[in-house]
């Protein structure tokens, strides 16, 4: 017999947190705390977890003790909404970061965007709405 689903309190999960695998977590470190100064919302060691917003976070792991191994090809993009995205596309120009984009413009998806790689090749973009109707 299937048992009834679990209530959340407006259908909404108190927090989501997406894994990345370093092969040199200090790079990861380096880059998530350091560079783009997200807090760090939960150290275990091999395992720091960023505060990315209210109720997203980012968990940069050693692949050496983590459920996951590194990869070289990358099937995850870590998109980060920000009010306005021109200020990080200027600073992140300036540290020169690997693989970023011009700034874009798409009208479909009502964002201005762009996109770079952190240190172990996991896309990164930077976006802002362009539309005020938008809830993301």
């Amino acid at each position: 017999m299937v048992q009834a689903k679990p209530k959340l309190t407006m259908n909404k999960a108190d927090k989501m947190i997406t894994f990345i695998y370093y092969k040199d977590l200090t790079k990861g470190i380096d880059f998530y705390g350091n560079t783009l100064g997200f807090s760090l919302a939960i150290d275990q060691g091999w395992c720091k977890i960023y505060q990315i917003s209210d109720s997203g976070y980012l968990g940069v792991v050693d692949e050496q003790r983590g459920m996951q191994n590194w990869h070289a090809d990358k099937t995850v993009q870590i998109c980060i909404r920000v009010p306005e995205v021109m200020p990080w596309y200027e600073y992140c120009l300036g540290l020169g970061l690997p693989n970023q984009s011009e700034l874009f413009v798409n009208d479909t998806l009502k964002i201005k965007a762009f996109v770079c790689d952190d240190p172990e090749g996991y896309q990164v973009e930077f976006q802002e709405s362009t539309a005020n109707d938008l809830l993301l």
